[in-house]
This record gives structure tokens, sequence and C-alpha cells, in this order.
């Protein structure tokens, strides 16, 4: 059957395309023949549906995928075939796979009645189908069998059940073909569709009240740039700085999708946070247009902002969330005293020299922590805008760079 696909292909695909061959000895193998070909296929043609329905239940079907029909005129053919076979009588029969609406529908057809007709639709194992068509055949139910498997057929045939295997026509395969390569077009169209990220950094966002160093917010600059640069080379997007605190990416809807584990995940803020200690502010949008998928990213960001989010952090070009955010669990009542005031306090009170610069070791030991948990605490203060991370210090020792924070004891007088 792959083969025959094959060979009609190219003349019955209604736009260009390659297509790859993924043969297997029992329907089984589907999923994992599926899961080999991985995200370089564009969609799925599958030769019947217990193939398709078995990678479907797998959940491996990433991609818009199909299969061949065997109802309609595949089914008419194989009936008209049991009607040749003199030890056959059509209106008592088993089949398989195909659901009884379309059994009736091809029986109506031919003006045929399917009262003795039984069927069993749901995919399974070719021993368990087998013995639904035995089974009815030894018991004196059936004169014989019509089955989608060709795994079915030939134990039928060695047990000497009179067996049809219905076999889909010529027409079906080129409809299968055509419809197979218009999903995969239009796969691919979206996969291309423009999308725009917005990144801002509240950090960077807020006004300095006290005379700072302004080579620490240049630095800092310099340094997300740099490292957004990196992230948006690896998936062939472009960077560029909208103003002081916020950046625009170009990408490809396909190439943040895989970023984002399917918009599931905040692009590049990871990163960001682990290796400059920032939290970041993210909005995706799509569109037909650069402005158009900058309007919506800017929608996007703009929910994040409020904290009413009820739509994911990305947005389709009608403005529609694709994927909803999870759903945070209810915070108790009551006035509650922010834990990095108090963090800061700590901090502050061992302090020496007027010197608010300090390090995940020095901060772990005046806490009493580990550093790791101080490294933690720290960017904790950088969320809620009580310490500024400054960019890491280049020394020529080897290993991971040390991260400085300054911390803005200013804001315990408030």
């Amino acid at each position: 059957m792959v083969e025959r696909v094959m060979l009609m292909g190219h003349s019955a695909a209604p736009v260009p395309c390659r297509l790859v061959a993924a043969a297997y000895r029992d329907e089984q193998e589907a999923a994992d023949k599926v899961t080999r070909l991985g995200p370089g296929v564009d969609a799925c043609l599958f030769a019947s549906p217990v193939p398709f329905e078995l990678a479907r239940r797998a959940g491996v079907l990433t991609m818009p995928a199909t299969h061949v029909q065997l109802g309609g005129a595949a089914l008419v053919a194989a009936i008209a075939r049991a009607a040749l076979d003199e030890r056959i009588d059509p209106r008592r029969v088993s089949l398989d796979v195909l659901g009884r609406p379309d059994i009736d529908e091809a029986y109506t057809d031919l003006n045929l009645s399917s009262g003795e007709v039984h069927s069993r639709d749901e995919p399974g194992p070719v021993g368990t189908i087998t013995a639904f068509h035995e089974r009815l055949f030894r018991q004196g139910a059936t004169t014989g069998a019509l089955t989608c498997v060709h795994g079915v057929a030939d134990r039928l045939t060695a047990a000497g059940v009179p067996v049809v295997p219905i076999r889909p026509t010529s027409a079906a395969v080129r409809t299968a073909l055509h419809t197979a390569a218009l999903l995969g077009a239009r796969h691919r169209l979206e996969e291309s569709q423009l999308t725009v990220v917005l990144v801002e950094v509240p950090t960077l966002r807020e006004p300095v009240r006290r005379a700072a160093p302004r080579y620490w917010r240049d630095e800092l600059r310099l340094s997300l740039h740099r490292l957004l640069v990196q992230e948006a080379n690896r998936i062939n997007a472009s960077v560029w700085p909208i103003d002081d605190h916020s950046y625009l990416v170009v990408a490809t809807k396909g190439s943040i999708a895989a970023a984002t584990d399917g918009f599931r995940v905040l692009p590049f803020a990871a990163r960001i946070r682990e290796e400059l200690g920032l939290a970041v502010e993210v909005g995706v949008g799509m569109g037909r247009t650069t402005h158009e998928a900058e309007t919506h990213a800017r929608g996007a960001l703009a929910r994040t902002q409020g904290g009413k989010q009820p739509q994911g952090f990305a947005v389709d070009r009608e403005g529609r969330a694709l994927v909803p955010p999870p759903r945070m669990p209810p915070q108790p009542g009551g006035p509650v005293k922010p834990k990095g005031v108090e963090v800061l306090a700590r901090l502050a009170a061992k302090l020496e020299g007027g010197d608010t610069v300090v390090d995940a070791e020095g901060a772990g030991r005046m806490l009493g922590v580990t550093p790791r948990t101080a490294r933690r605490l720290l960017r904790t203060l950088v969320d809620e805008g009580l310490a500024w991370p400054l960019p890491p210090n280049r020394t020529p020792q080897p290993g991971r760079p040390r991260q400085l924070y300054r911390l803005i004891v200013e804001k315990l007088n408030r």
C-alpha cells in the first residue's frame, strides 16, 4: 500500500512536495514510525484508519495527519467481490475498523439489508480482531469476513474463514494524497507566520530615585542585548532595542513554538534570569504584517503587566490566546509583609562601611544560608525592585562569572 501511494504521489499532489515512505509490518508500529520521522515532515498520510488511530492515541501526531478512506467506494467494491465468492453471502458478514454509519450507507446504496452484518469499529491487536471474525463464523452467525487489516486477512485465510480484504480505490488514494498535501502546505504556511516577541525589563523601566552610577544600567542593557542576540541567532530571529527597557524580536511561529514548548514557556526568560538575575515581561503576537503582530504582542504584554491574564502570553493573528496559562493557587488572605523587604532588612543590618554591593557567597554568610539559597533570595530582591543586578565580572579565571548585586537599602526608609 505504501508503495502504491509513493507511485501515485507526485501526479496526485496539488502542490510540489516530497514523499517519505515509512513502511511497517504491523499497524502497531505506526506510532514509532511517526516518532522517528520527527518534525521533518509537514503532514502524515496513513494507509488506513487503523495506524492513524493508533498513532493518535499514542499522542505522537504533532503535525496534521489524515488517512486513506476505506469506506464509501472501497467498501462497496469489497461487498461486490464478496458477492462473487460463492461461499459468502454479503448480507451475513462481519466487518472491522469501519463505523456503523459507513457500513449502513454502503449497503443502502446497494439496496441490501445490513441487519445481519456484524461490525467492530474499535482498533486493536491483529489477534483480537481475528478472533472477533472467527468466533462469529464458527457460531454460524456469518458466512465470511470483510477486513481492513492485512494481517487479519492472512490469519483468517489460514484458519479457513472466507475473507475479502477491503482495499482503497485509486480515487480514494488520490483524494487522500490531495488532502495530505494541502494540510502540509497549510501547516508550513502557519509555521512561517510572522511572529513578534516584546521583552520588557521592569528593573530598567523603573526610575532611579537616588544617585546611582549610570554605567550599571548601560552595562546591564549591553549584557541583555548580547544575550538576546545569542538566543535569536539560535532560532533565526532578529533583535532590535526599542527603548531603554524593552526589546523587539521578530521570528516565525515555528521557531518561537520550538523555543517555548508550544507557547507554554516564556521565551528567553529562563536564561535571562539565570545569567543576569533579571525578571522579564513578555508578550508574543502574530499577524499578517509586522505592525499587526506587534500590536497583538503589546496587547498580550499589557495583560501580563496588569496582572489580569486569563489568556496566554501569546496570541494568534486573530488576537486569540494560543495556550492558557496554568491556574495559580489562591493566595491566603490578610496583609502579608513582602518577603523581599525582610531579607533586605536582615542584610542591611549586617552591611559594613556603607558598602551595599554583595554576591551570593557574602549574602549567604550574612543570612546563614547556602550560596544557592542566597542566590535565589537575591533574585527575589531584584524581582521586587529592592536590588540591582550588576553585570557579571569578567575575570580570567575559568568557571562561572561572579554575579554582584547592589542592595537598594533606601527603600527601607519609605
